[in-house]
């Protein structure tokens, strides 16, 4: 689903904070208490008024502050790892990964058994660089197996590199040990359906949503489940899910979009136009949406409108065959040959293995009377197909409109060999004409 990508955001910087969120007030605990024991070091006393005061201002969200704080310590003490990690983790509030990552890295040389600050780093990388987050979150697994967080972002951080077969196995393990995690759900159900595995697919997004998410996570769950049953042909079921989604984000003109898809596959024309409709009120319509609406239109035999859809889907793809062969089509159901054939033509020159395409330029050049071009274009038909009996009807009065009776003759003679009707027009016109060919051969080569 094209929706699938936009709608799957991973709130990094929220789980970054609740992950790291802890360690400052720890550390500043300790800071304290260790100034208490040397109250009379004024360097110690200042780092740690230094280190309350950057507390203080991440309680109150104001991480600029703090990040002036850590930098001022570290200016006073700069081998300290957990301030380092403390400043990295100002800088991810702050939306700074270029300026966090390396406080991060500092902190892993200094204490490279801080688990924390190798999630944080793998976390900051996952934004600007996911194959370098790889490493970094395998070291915050490896530190702490049994952290469901940690084995959820390396699982997105090997989708994210394309290995979703690697990120599923750390998916699946994780939720073992989280079983509550609607983001684990969410992101499993995703990587299931990247790599065609629908029907689990639909288990993890059905277990997400019985967990009564928050609306974000359940909105994703509703719209990853419409997919994953879309893909299973459960249309009906596709419907109610995207339903349900929109009625959270009444706006996101994919989903409505994708309903419309779902619709049409079930035959309710009209509402699949009405929920393209809807769709199209936020700007220009896509290829497939475009080919959609003409598909419905022309369902409706509204075909001024579905000429107009093909005609801009045609600026978007010139060399699309079926395209061309589409508003041939059209034209030719509208009785407007003229038209018809250019387009057909078209189509068939972008497209020759299409013999159907070839068959209705022989249908529209008969009906405009141009028997020698349906000559030409029943030979081009014959080189795809063996004729059916209609087409040996159609050489044949072609030949016999031209005055080529001997060919007319062999073809209407043709034509009633393979002929199975005998109730048609096309026979009783066929066995007249048979009849009398003979009698004007004869008298055609009198007069010569």
């Amino acid at each position: 689903m094209r929706n699938r990508k936009r709608l799957r955001k991973w709130f990094v910087g929220g789980a970054l904070c609740l992950l790291a969120g802890a360690w400052p007030a720890q550390l500043s605990a300790q800071s304290a208490s260790t100034a208490r024991k040397h109250v009379a070091d004024p360097a110690a006393a200042e780092r740690n008024r230094l280190l309350v005061a950057a507390q203080d201002a991440v309680d109150h969200k104001d991480y600029p502050t703090a990040a002036k704080d850590y930098q001022d310590y570290l200016a006073k003490k700069p081998d300290d790892a957990q301030v380092h990690f403390n400043l990295g983790f100002a800088y991810t509030a702050m939306k700074r990964p270029g300026d966090a990552r390396p406080e991060y890295e500092k902190a892993i040389s200094l204490d490279p058994k801080m688990g924390a600050a190798y999630l944080n780093l793998g976390i900051t990388l996952l934004g600007i660089d996911p194959k370098a987050a790889v490493e970094p979150l395998q070291k915050a697994v490896e530190l702490s197996p049994e952290d469901a967080h940690a084995k959820y972002f390396l699982g997105v951080a090997l989708e994210r590199d394309g290995k979703t077969a690697a990120a599923i196995e750390e998916y699946e393990t994780a939720a073992k040990s989280d079983e509550k995690n609607v983001e684990l759900q969410n992101a499993l159900g995703h990587a299931l359906l990247v790599t065609e595995r629908p029907v689990e697919a639909e288990a993890a997004y059905r277990h997400a949503l019985s967990l009564n998410p928050q609306e974000a996570d359940q909105a994703l769950a509703h719209v990853g489940l419409a997919e994953a049953l879309v893909a299973q042909k459960k249309m009906e079921e596709a419907v109610a899910e995207l339903d349900a989604y929109l009625q959270a984000q009444p706006n996101d003109a994919g989903a409505r979009r994708q309903r419309a898809f779902a619709l049409a596959d079930l035959g309710k024309k009209d509402e699949a136009l009405a929920e393209l409709d809807r769709a199209a009120s936020g700007g220009e319509e896509s290829l497939p949406t475009l080919k959609l609406r003409a598909q419905l239109y022309l369902g409706k035999k509204r075909y001024d409108e579905a000429i107009s859809v093909l005609q801009k889907a045609e600026v978007l793809a010139p060399r699309e065959a079926d395209l061309s062969a589409a508003l041939g089509h059209v034209y030719f159901e509208k009785r407007d040959y003229a038209d018809a054939v250019p387009e057909l033509v078209k189509a068939y020159n972008l497209d020759a293995s299409d013999s159907s395409v070839m068959a209705d330029i022989v249908a529209a050049e008969y009906e405009l009377k141009n028997y020698s071009a349906t000559l030409q274009a029943l030979d081009e038909l014959g080189k795809h197909k063996d004729l059916p009996a209609s087409a040996w009807f159609i050489r044949a009065t072609s030949y016999d409109k031209l005055g080529e009776l001997k060919e007319a003759l062999d073809a209407y003679n043709r034509f009633l060999q393979m002929n199975t009707d005998e109730n048609s027009d096309m026979y009783f016109s066929a066995t007249a004409r048979a009849r009398a060919l003979p009698r004007e051969i004869r008298e055609k080569g009198k007069g010569k």
